[in-house]
Parts: C-alpha cells; structure tokens; sequence
C-alpha cells in the first residue's frame, strides 16, 4: 500500500502524523501480514485499508497515550514523530502477540522501548521475528510460551508497561499480566466497553479512551497505586 493512504487512513489516530520512514515500515508490515496471512491464520481481517484502521490505527493510538510527545523545547519540537525521548527505555511486555499488536507498532512509534513479545502459537513466533528483522527492530525479544507460565519463571524481568490486545480468556490472562509489572508500573489494554467491568481491581484505571473509528473499542489505562 502507498504511503501517502497509510498516512490518510491513520490520521484520525494521531494527533502527529509519522514520517516516511515510519509508514515504509507500515508498508513492509503489511505485505509481509498479507504473504503469512495466506498460510497460517494470523488475523481475520484481509483487507488492506482495515488492516491499517483496526491494527496499526488502534495500536498506535495507544502508543500516543502511552508515549506522548513533548514538545516543551525546540529539541523536542524537532525530534522526529512518533519518538520519545531519547533517555527513555522503559520495559514493555505485549502478552498474546499474535500478529504483532499492539506490541510492534509500539516499537515503531517509540524505537527506544525494550519490547518483549509474548505469544505460544510457534508459528506466530516465527512471522513476529521475520517482521522484527524485516524492519530492523533491536533491543527486542520474543518469547515462545504462556504468560501464566512465564510469570512464574524466577527473575523474569519486571516491566515498566505492560500491554493486551484482543486475547482469548482475557479475565483469566488480566489476572496474571498484573503480575509482569514493575512498581508504578502501567496496563494498557485494547478492549470493548462492554469488557471494562472486568478489569481488575489492584489497578488504578482512567476513564476509559473512546478510540476513534469505533462504537464500542476503547482503551484503558491502569496504573499500580
């Protein structure tokens, strides 16, 4: 898909629009979802302009409240969009990744982030580590393997951000991604309004964030108190 449609179809995500080379990066994602997609099932959705709005739109809609631009000095006016600041690196763990959202184009938009993939389906694995290279993602990993496992695993790494979107058992799943998180450590989840009743309660979540396009998606954000 051209560039200049990604950046039409995503404009009502963002309040600051990408640079070329972020949506070049968009565009090789997406041919590379639509050469997987027709051998494995990574998503239901086959149209190109859909997979831009529901995707990448929801996904880096979150990314722009989670990683908000500053633009308190002429050096933050500056910086390229879709980048925070340079010192920053928090940890993020995307639990469920499937086919990479909300995960990589959180990486996308804020390059600096560790991002740690969670996903169990090896074939799944195997396409989210052919995009990481395809766009020449560092300081990524990811891992094969459930999250209720994997939280038990001595010493994994505490994260300062911890991310879901559109994964099965999702009660059962919120329960133990709080676990992933650092103190003062954030949630961020991708979900339905009729869903927000079942967030958990060790959380301290904002007013829930209509997400554009949308009837019923919103996002919430939940902070340890």
């Amino acid at each position: 898909m051209h560039t200049a449609r990604i950046a039409t179809l995503l404009e009502p995500f963002l309040q600051h629009p990408l640079s070329e080379s972020q949506l070049n990066q968009i565009s090789i994602y997406i041919d590379l979802l639509l050469h997987w997609n027709a051998r494995i099932n990574l998503t239901a959705i086959r149209e190109e302009e859909e997979m831009v709005t529901r995707h990448f739109g929801e996904s880096l809609f979150m990314a722009s409240h989670l990683f908000p631009l500053s633009l308190d000095s002429e050096t933050e006016k500056n910086r390229q969009p879709g980048v925070s600041a340079p010192s920053a690196s928090p940890r993020v763990i995307d639990i469920g990744s499937g086919a990479g959202f909300p995960g990589l184009p959180l990486k996308l938009w804020c390059p600096q982030i560790q991002l740690v993939l969670i996903e169990s389906n090896q074939k799944k694995v195997a396409f989210l580590r052919e995009v990481a290279r395809a766009l020449a993602f560092t300081n990524i990993d990811v891992i094969p393997g459930r999250a209720e496992l994997l939280v038990r695993t001595p010493d994994f790494p505490k994260a300062d951000v911890v991310t879901l979107r559109a994964v099965e058992h999702f009660e059962l799943i919120l329960a133990q991604a709080v676990k992933f998180l650092a103190d003062q450590g954030r949630m961020a989840v991708l979900i339905g309004s009729a869903q927000l009743p079942n967030l958990p309660n060790d959380l301290q979540w904002r007013l829930p964030i209509p997400v554009p396009n949308s009837e019923t998606r919103v996002l919430s954000l939940g902070v340890i108190g």
